[in-house]
């Protein structure tokens, strides 16, 4: 596949699905810069993403995503970006850049979080997973648009973050 005019690679899936992780795996393999999406919310807003939501709400923070998306476009070039479980929501996310899909089922991405050695933080930091029942309900929604607006798709059950930056690069 060839690259989008910016070159930039656009990692979407499920919250815990190991965006972040493969990200700075695929900047190591790749040697461009890698950047998280919801660092950049954290960073403009200088709170956490649960602090975020807990004081706005989701919809406040889906307008971040949205601001940050426009940015992200308009100023980056040649990089790993890896967002956040709704991101791909954004309208323009086509015009960022390449975007690959990391599938997994929910089932493994609860179990990859639980095994992380910072198992408590992680779930700490994603407020969405707090309600088990509802964390499914909102997979099972997704699925379907995750791979709608994926150029690539890319299974990561089983595999080991090297593998999937290997199998995401075979691609350009």
């Amino acid at each position: 596949m060839k690259a989008k005019a910016n070159n930039n690679i656009v990692l979407i899936g499920f919250m815990g699905v190991g965006k972040g992780t493969v990200a700075r795996e695929l900047s190591k393999q790749s040697k461009l810069f890698a950047i998280d999406c919801d660092d950049l919310i954290e960073s403009k807003e200088n709170r956490k993403i649960g602090k975020i939501f807990d004081e706005d709400g989701e919809k406040y923070f889906r307008d971040l995503e949205k601001h940050t998306a426009k940015w992200l476009e308009k100023n980056v070039k040649n990089t790993i970006i890896s967002t956040g479980g709704g991101f791909y929501k954004v309208k323009n996310l086509q015009k960022i850049g390449t975007i690959i899909y990391l599938q997994s089922s929910f089932d493994a991405i609860f179990e990859r979080i639980l095994h992380h050695p910072n198992a408590k933080q992680k779930l700490a930091k994603r407020p969405l997973l707090k309600d088990l029942k509802k964390a499914q309900t909102i997979f099972s929604e997704r699925i379907k648009s995750y791979k709608e607006c994926a150029d690539i798709v890319i299974n990561v059950e089983n595999k080991t973050p090297s593998d999937i930056a290997k199998e995401i690069l075979k691609h350009f």
